[in-house]
């Protein structure tokens, strides 16, 4: 399956999510790639949207690969790919720069996209989070922790790709799974977009504030 772009992503996934519209609920991106597909979304379930800023920990050489990931927070949480760590040899020392590179990011998006802005609330609502492509499921992981540690009513992932065995992992930390493919071999998931360009800074900020003002104007008018 082949998406022309996250945005024709994210609409596919409002229709596939369209029976928690009248609940109450928050989309919440992963950033950058993610929002795109989650802007869709919130738009169409009349949903806020919101970030939440979690950084892949790739292995030191192998960007790509995840070897853990840290979620924002007043305490960072952490969350490590054993299995990969062993594998590529990583020191406890090379872990150690590699996160700490990863909450510099943390803090550098947290500045760009969110400086001056109030966290949407997530407690007691259905939460939606959404992501472009899941591969591996570390980033995933650690957003759900966090996700949790914050008491929703209930935690629905939402993706466009992953592979089965990465759905079938997650499946149990989750309410609900909605994943539109899950091909038996992912190579990479530019390869399920005929657009898959990076996401800009701007862009994500642009995003998320034409969701503020449609949020703002919805509350007005009710």
């Amino acid at each position: 399956m082949v998406f022309r772009d996250r945005n024709e992503a994210g609409r596919l996934l409002a229709l596939a999510l369209k029976d928690y519209r009248d609940q109450k609920i928050v989309v919440l991106a992963l950033p950058r790639g993610g929002v795109p597909v989650a802007a869709e979304v919130a738009r169409h379930l009349d949903a806020p949207l919101d970030l939440l800023l979690v950084r892949k920990i790739g292995v030191p050489g192998h960007a790509e690969l995840a070897m853990g990931a840290v979620i924002d927070g007043v305490h960072p949480i952490a969350v490590r790919n054993e299995d990969v760590i062993r594998f590529a040899r990583v020191t406890p020392a090379d872990f150690s720069r590699a996160y700490n590179k990863a909450l510099d990011e943390l803090e550098r998006r947290r500045q760009r996209y969110l400086a001056g802005q109030t966290p949407v609330p997530v407690t007691g609502r259905t939460v939606i989070l959404v992501d472009d492509g899941i591969a591996t499921g570390a980033t995933t992981r650690a957003a759900i922790r966090g996700i949790r540690q914050r008491n929703p009513a209930a935690i629905v992932l939402a993706t466009p790709v992953a592979p089965p065995e990465t759905v079938e992992a997650l499946r149990p930390l989750v309410d609900d799974i909605v994943c539109l493919d899950q091909p038996a071999f992912l190579r990479a998931l530019s390869l399920h977009y005929a657009d898959f360009h990076q996401v800009s800074d701007d862009e994500v900020a642009g995003l998320l504030a034409a969701a503020r003002a449609r949020t703002d104007t919805s509350e007005r008018a009710g």
